[in-house]
Parts: structure tokens; sequence; C-alpha cells
């Protein structure tokens, strides 16, 4: 892995914010770069549309389902959106305390909802009789903590409930099996290493089936999409590309490529390698005397009431984040031992 950092990225900082944003290979730069100049030149944009189709089976592949259930768009609170405006007036959506915005507006939109929010720990107790969706991020942006899903599933199978799971801060180092749960989604400009406007949904087998209304469907989203461009969609596309924002294609041009990235070298591995950083510097944390937020097995560690020091990092060229006060740093696969020695280094002169 720490061959990657000086022969595919190119971070000018010691860069530990991939929970913000994941910095992108020298391939996807290249390859957007070009599209843009392809534009620039006057050259045909639309032979880069494949680009989409190559992200979507690669992200597919990474996620555990047939790409005919995923669609891609470019952000978590509109797929979020689409799932909320499916549900009967009344229903009760079951939130995790503190997570994402993102995810959970959607739901605090549209009043005749009830949303429910418990601690992330107790998530899988409160589901009852009339919960009708469980939504929750796989990890947690604040803090790194890791929901128990399997428990989530579980007690949402045995309630009736369906499952909605934001993967953001977990694809592409932690393990996804989309096939457990109703609707996953996730952007992929964090651990999947690709620019803003790239994300997805994955839907149930049947993406027809599904009680989702594709209210925002246009021309992508039919199944012959270069008949679908003028007046009503004749036909929606038979997969959950009826579910397609129209992409933003620079981006997906990019996307492919950091997509096959993470392929190649294999979520487990990349995890493995994200943990152990992440141990190291859990364990210097306690040798300074600081405990941070539990989080065990998470590529995210947070450290409560130090998140005004982010910008004194940052002066010291260490890219971190202040989120929710707390200081967090994210291990990604070109970050180093050497990475997370300076970190603590520089923290330690506080």
């Amino acid at each position: 892995m720490e061959k990657l950092a000086t022969t595919l990225f190119a971070p000018e900082t010691t860069y530990l914010n991939t929970a913000s944003a994941g910095l992108l290979p020298a391939t996807a730069v290249a390859a957007m770069t070009g599209a843009v100049e392809d534009t620039a030149a006057g050259r045909s944009l639309t032979v880069h549309y494949e680009a989409v189709e190559a992200a979507r089976a690669s992200y597919a592949r990474l996620v555990g389902v047939p790409p005919e259930r995923v669609a891609a768009g470019g952000s978590v609170a509109v797929y979020g959106g689409l799932i909320a405006q499916s549900l009967p007036p009344g229903s009760e959506v079951l939130v995790a305390e503190g997570d994402f915005s993102s995810l959970v507006n959607p739901f605090h939109m549209r009043p005749d909802l009830t949303v429910r929010t418990m601690p992330l720990e107790k998530l899988p107790d409160a589901v009852r009789p009339g919960t009708a969706l469980v939504a929750v991020s796989a990890v947690q942006s604040a803090d790194g903590r890791i929901a128990d899903l399997d428990a989530i599933a579980a007690a949402a199978g045995a309630h009736g409930a369906r499952t909605f799971i934001d993967v953001s801060q977990a694809a592409g180092w932690l393990p996804v099996d989309a096939d457990a749960y109703d609707y996953t989604a996730a952007v992929c400009y964090k651990w999947l290493l690709s620019p803003r406007g790239t994300a997805f949904l994955t839907t149930p087998a049947d993406p027809t089936a599904t009680p989702l209304t594709p209210s925002f469907a246009g021309w992508v989203s039919g199944e012959k999409p270069w008949d679908s461009c003028y007046g009503p969609v004749e036909e929606l596309a038979r997969s959950a590309r009826r579910f397609d924002e129209s992409p933003s294609l620079y981006s997906y041009v990019a996307a492919r490529h950091s997509l096959a990235l993470i392929e190649e070298l294999g979520v487990d591995a990349i995890g493995a390698h994200d943990r152990a950083l992440a141990d190291r510097f859990r364990r210097g944390l306690a040798d300074l005397g600081h405990t941070p937020v539990p989080s065990e097995g998470s590529a995210i560690v947070s450290v409560p009431a130090l998140g005004h020091q982010a910008p004194r990092l940052a002066d010291r060229g260490i890219q971190l984040s202040n989120r929710a006060g707390n200081l967090r740093a994210a291990f990604h696969l070109y970050n180093t031992e050497a990475d997370v020695d300076r970190l603590l280094e520089v923290a330690g002169t506080a």
C-alpha cells in the first residue's frame, strides 16, 4: 500500500481526512482531464457515457449485487428523498442519534412521517411493530462507530420493516453486502476516491417491484435512453437505472478508474491496512493521555474536545476534520505509519 502513496497519489500534505473527501488517483485525474479537454476541443463527450456503466458495474461488484440493481446519481440526500417519498403517511422511520443529515433529513422534511431517534447501540432493540423503515449509516461520520448491521437487519426483518443503509463511510475499506438490505446508498467521493457528483443506490432484487416512484426520471431513466429524449418517457428502464439521475459525466469518467483501483487492491486488504494505521493512532493517543470515542475496528478515529486543534494542525500541513467537537482522523490506502507518527508528534506538542 505504501508504494501507492508515491506512485498513484500526490498529496502535498499529511492527508488524514478521507472521511471528508478522498484523494483522486493519478489515473482518475488523467481520465477526467482528458474528458474536459475533449469538451474544450469540441470533440463529442457522448462517447464517455460508457464510463457510467463501467462505474456502475464496478460498484455493483464491490457491494455484491448485479449492476441491474444499481442506480447512478450524485447524492445520498436525493435517494433518501426518493425513499422518504415512497412511505405512506403516518409511517415510522427509525434513525440513529447524530447520524449524517443527508441520510436523516429527507425523512424530517415530510411532516406526515414519524421520525424516531435512538442511540446507535440501541437501534436493534428499538425496532418495533409499526416501524416502517430503519435508516442508518454503516459507519458514523462524526466518530467512526460501526453500526451492528446484522442485528439491525434481523430486527427489521422480524417486524416487517425495510432497511436503508448509508455506506458512504464504509464502502472502500469495510466489506458491504448490499443484498442484506432493502436499500443502500453511497457517495463515492470519500473512501471510493472519486470526484464529487458520483453516488449509487442499490435496490431490491426486482427494481420494478419496489414501492419507489422514479419521480425525477429523465431521459437517462428510459429503457432506451437515446429514444427517450422528447416527451414522456414511454418505457422506464427495467432495471434500477430507472432511478438514475442525469450523470455528472466528468466525475464518472474519473470514478471508473478509482473504483477499478479499489477492486484491484481488494477491500479486505485496504481495510486491514486502514485499521492497522487507526490502531497505531489509538495506541499513540493513549500514550499522550487522550481517549478516543470507542470505535473498535474502524478506520476513523475521533478524539473528543480536540476538534479545535484542526486549524493548528492544518497550519502544520496535517489535514484532519473538526466534527461534532471531535478531532477526526481517517486513514486510507495512501497513508503510512509515518503519517500517523507525524500526527502524534505534532498533536503531542499542543
